[in-house]
């Protein structure tokens, strides 16, 4: 199935596996890779020099087109475009909008720019910038999220932009597909459907307890770090959400200090992070503070299998997902599916 976002990125399938922290590793992509769609790297979780190697462990196992997220507002964001150039990368997602520098360099590298956005004024700039597509992110998303609904925000975008969409925000079938399609989209980018895949590497018993959630129990709270986050809801988050403001500072300072660690960030390199974070946004430093909970409590579950102790991100759909197809079988069926309703629906 060819659409403008298969000529731009030069996959078979109109379909993109978001960059989900501690989930996107070099396992996932490639499979997606080999599978024909779209892999995308998240890269916010690891240091520089990690980076690198994820990038041409990817290499090693897939000639495939593949990408990697960044975070715009990173202090070292133009390090990993550095690295990205380098190592020849095709595709570069943002989690927030690029700085118009920051766009520049890589479209002048030849590397394909592709931020995610959540409201048509995000898509419009972005677009003026020179960005190739945008991948619009409706409420039925997982992680940080809005409040407009992907149906609703869609035609939106696609009516006020004139390169390929992406429709990202409830999709897990072929019949989404075609509905994305119809809409105008040029694709759909997918989270939890790849994260609920056997090629990906969280544990088994965090996939369990996301495959027995309905969809009742998939919530967004701002008690991680002050903005609407979908998750699954679990007992940590109904104790995060009645924590008073001074515990839940305390833990988010010992996290903070966990994170550094483990990623090797600077003091001052949060610092900087914490500040571009607030750039923009109504919040105060003690939500800033809070934000330093959020990659933390990811890896508990998403690395460590601790559902107890963890948050899991989760997009609506997760209610309705029943199995742990490899990510070849998940996307030749979506196509199947695909061809099957566009044919029920008369479409050439």
């Amino acid at each position: 199935m060819e659409t403008p976002l298969t000529r731009l990125v030069g996959v078979r399938h109109p379909v993109v596996q978001t960059g989900m922290g501690w989930v996107a590793g070099p396992r996932l992509v490639s499979a997606t890779a080999n599978a024909g769609a779209l892999g995308i790297l998240a890269s916010a979780t690891m240091t520089v020099d990690r980076l690198r190697e994820a990038i041409r462990e990817v290499k090693s196992r897939t000639d495939a087109p593949f990408g990697v997220n960044l975070r715009a507002d990173a202090s070292d964001a133009g390090d990993r475009v550095r690295v990205m150039i380098d190592e020849g990368v095709r595709v570069a997602s943002f989690a927030l909008a690029p700085s118009r520098e920051l766009m520049i360099g890589l479209k002048d590298a030849g590397v394909v720019v592709i931020p995610s956005i959540g409201a048509r004024r995000h898509a419009e700039k972005v677009a003026a910038w020179g960005a190739d597509a945008v991948i619009v992110q409706g409420a039925e998303g997982g992680g940080h999220t809005g409040e407009v609904a992907t149906t609703v925000l869609l035609p939106q975008v696609v009516d006020a932009v004139d390169i390929p969409v992406v429709a990202a925000g409830g999709f897990f079938d072929g019949r989404g597909l075609v509905a994305a399609l119809s809409y105008g989209a040029a694709g759909v980018a997918m989270g939890t459907r790849f994260l609920l895949t056997s090629d990906s590497t969280v544990p088994d018993a965090v996939k369990a307890r996301y495959l027995a959630a309905t969809v009742r129990d998939v919530t967004v709270t701002t008690a991680v770090d002050g903005l609407p986050h979908r998750m699954l809801r679990t007992d940590l988050v109904e104790s995060l959400e009645r924590s008073g403001r001074a515990r839940t500072l305390l833990q988010a300072v010992r996290r903070a200090a966990d994170y550094r660690k483990l990623s090797g960030t600077s003091r001052l390199r949060m610092l900087l992070d914490g500040r571009a974070l607030r750039h923009g946004k109504d919040l105060t430093w003690s939500q800033v503070l809070l934000a330093a909970n959020t990659p933390m409590l990811l890896k508990a579950s998403m690395v460590d299998g601790r559902t107890d102790l963890g948050v899991m991100a989760s997009g609506q759909v997760a209610g309705v997902i029943d199995d742990l197809p490899s990510c070849a079988e998940l996307v030749e069926r979506i196509m199947k599916e695909a061809e099957e309703t566009r044919e029920r629906l008369g479409c050439l």
